[in-house]
């Protein structure tokens, strides 16, 4: 919602009903339940009723109604808490499989994909179906020449369920993961503890036009104006091929785009022009380097202040850093010691990118070193307000009580956290008392 004025809205039932007297379009289908059991019977009646709907729909999405409640719960960095799909059971048929591809993400991931007899599934025809991943193939043995039952998750993404063994020939093939990428030829990896296989080169055509647009978005390069359709332009025709090759790019090379102008190609040679001097966060942010997202590009910044000092670390020197585990330690060592993104990055600094060496200087805060746990809920601060306070002030906040904590701060209704405190004689401190503690 935005600015509302003389109405108070306090909950998500009375806002929609608010913005239909205001002329807004409202689905005839939502409803306010009052119970699990009402939710529950409401479910089974939209799917008895969804193939007499206007539109496709995969399931139903409940939310938690009151505004201050949707508060409390707060968000994750991809879903709010107070909200959950429950999805209708997907629809399945039987086809042929004709041939096992592996396709490469945006991130590197290699997903072995099924290529079907094409056959309609939900009133889809469905001619390719995911098999996830290596061990999802040998788990349920799925070979060339099989025929398989398959569905659409979630009504959405085609997966294969089960091969149909009484089918079998003895003429189909197994299937085996390639060893090296199947786009670029770079070696192809499969980190420890994980299921998938990776390719590790940054320039791979197959990740570029993602791992450009991640590259140039705010946060990392922050090209303003450079958008994923002139992206996938550029890759198209061949203009750029990795990220530095967009500081090379010249006036005749843009114009070459569809739809382009003088003054449009003027603007965004301006705004790469002016990304050439990012901060080191937003240099280590913007290189996509697996499992670092912004707050680690800081963190590493923080550290060791220079791209050059961070391609020098060992795993082992890396996994000192505090929040830096094992497997980032990994992904930060591969990315630094693959010759291909090497090659990257010295393009980027004959491009003109300058690689700031930063000086932390460290300044004493009432809470450094200090570890904060916060169990129960709090009246005037949300978990992230809180959370944020804490960091901005120089102290770390654990999902876990543990000998090192320094202070839990308890809220209403706390949970086994309070427990384990009081078990560990861990100072607590109430909302107030937290409130003291950090000046507010």
């Amino acid at each position: 919602m935005g600015r509302v004025e003389g109405r108070g809205l306090s909950n998500h039932w009375d806002t929609i009903q608010y913005l239909e007297t205001l002329g807004f379009k409202i689905s005839q289908y939502v409803e306010l339940c009052h119970d699990v059991e009402q939710v529950k019977a409401y479910y089974h009646r939209l799917l008895e009723t969804r193939n007499d709907l206007p539109y496709d729909i995969d399931g139903i999405v409940i939310k938690l109604n009151e505004f201050e409640l949707q508060e409390r719960l707060g968000e994750l960095s991809r879903s709010p808490r107070w909200a959950v799909a429950w999805k209708f059971p997907p629809q399945q048929e039987t086809t042929r499989v004709e041939d096992i591809l592996v396709s490469v993400g945006r991130t590197g991931a290699l997903t072995p994909v099924a290529i079907l007899e094409p056959v309609r599934v939900g009133g889809v025809e469905v001619s390719r179906a995911t098999l996830h991943n290596e061990d999802e193939v040998k788990k349920k043995d799925v070979r060339t020449g099989d025929t398989v039952t398959i569905q659409r998750a979630g009504d959405v993404i085609p997966e294969v369920v089960n091969v149909i063994l009484s089918k079998r020939t003895g003429r189909e093939k197994k299937f085996t993961m390639p060893g090296k990428c199947p786009v670029c030829g770079s070696k192809v990896e499969r980190p420890e503890g994980e299921a998938i296989h990776r390719c590790t080169g940054i320039a791979c055509p197959a990740q570029i036009k993602e791992n450009l647009a991640h590259f140039v978005s705010r946060g990392a390069m922050d090209m303003d104006g450079l958008g994923f359709k002139f992206l996938e332009q550029m890759v198209d025709k061949k203009l750029i091929s990795d990220q530095a090759d967009l500081f090379f790019l010249e006036k005749e090379d843009v114009m070459k785009m569809d739809r382009m102008g003088d003054k449009l190609a003027e603007n965004l040679l301006n705004a790469i022009d002016k990304s050439r001097s990012p901060s080191l966060t937003n240099l280590i942010f913007a290189l996509g380097i697996r499992n670092v997202g912004y707050h680690l590009a800081d963190v590493l910044a923080k550290n060791f202040r220079s791209i050059d000092n961070l391609a020098k670390q060992s795993i082992d020197d890396l996994t000192e850093v505090h929040e830096i585990g094992p497997i980032v330690a990994e992904s930060i060592y591969n990315f630094f010691h693959n010759p291909k993104n090497l090659k990257v990055l010295e393009k980027l600094k004959k491009g003109g990118v300058k690689f700031p060496k930063e000086k932390v200087v460290a300044k004493k805060t009432p809470l450094s070193g200090k570890t904060f746990v916060l169990t129960g809920g709090l009246e005037s601060l949300t978990r992230d307000q809180a959370r944020k306070m804490i960091e901005d002030l120089g102290g770390r906040v654990s999902s876990s009580v543990s000998k090192k904590t320094d202070f839990v701060v308890v809220g209403a209704d706390p949970g086994s956290k309070y427990d384990k405190a009081l078990q560990l004689k861990v100072k607590t401190l109430d909302e107030e008392e937290f409130k003291k503690l950090i000046g507010k």
